[in-house]
């Protein structure tokens, strides 16, 4: 694995704790050579992350639409900076470079990447591992409703499993390294739901 696509906030939360998870992912990264593929900001955990990524001598690749550069602020550091033209064509971009996905703690637009990641995994489109980071147990109400989905038939189970979850990064990136997708395309409801 040799590059992996962190979907993270602008801001920096409302603890020091994901600033903390984000210098960790960022040192485990450039300790294992993996290079960063992110949106391009400077600041907040998208800041930090590149920052520490590039700090320990790892690579960073930022893809920042051009219409953002002002509020977003472009890192001016960075290994290599792709501009794009649109949200769609960022998220385009960096699934195409990315070998797999991690999702930091965020709001609505960090939400929104990973739904289109885990989609495009249900319908096919990719086979790319794609985890949540879960530092201070921020996604346990997203994998509470995963569960609810799947309960409910909503979700397959081959489906729920295919979001890995762990609040430790090198365990994280170990089970995105270890990835085998599940077999066939979509379903609604698994086999043994019918």
């Amino acid at each position: 694995m040799d590059k992996i696509a962190v979907f993270c906030g602008a801001s920096m939360g409302a603890s020091e704790v994901y600033a903390e998870g984000a210098k960790a992912l960022g040192k485990e990264l450039a300790r294992k050579n993996i290079t960063l593929v992110y949106g391009g900001a400077s600041v907040g955990m998208m800041g930090t992350i590149a920052d520490t990524v590039l700090e320990a001598g790892g690579q960073a690749i930022g893809v920042m639409p051009d219409f953002l550069d002002q509020k977003e602020h472009t890192h001016q550091h960075l290994s290599k900076l792709i501009v794009v033209d649109s949200m769609h064509e960022r998220k385009a971009k960096m699934a195409e470079l990315a070998d797999g996905f991690i999702v930091m703690p965020g709001g609505a637009g960090t939400m929104e990447e990973f739904f289109e990641i885990f989609t495009w995994a249900q319908l096919g489109l990719h086979r790319k591992p794609f985890g949540l980071f879960n530092v201070n147990q921020y996604y346990e109400p997203l994998v509470a409703l995963f569960n609810h989905m799947s309960r409910e038939h909503f979700l397959a189970e081959k489906h729920r499993t295919m979001a890995l979850v762990d609040s430790d990064p090198t365990g994280l990136i170990h089970q995105l390294q270890n990835y085998d997708a599940p077999s066939g395309t979509r379903t609604y409801i698994s086999e043994d739901q019918t």
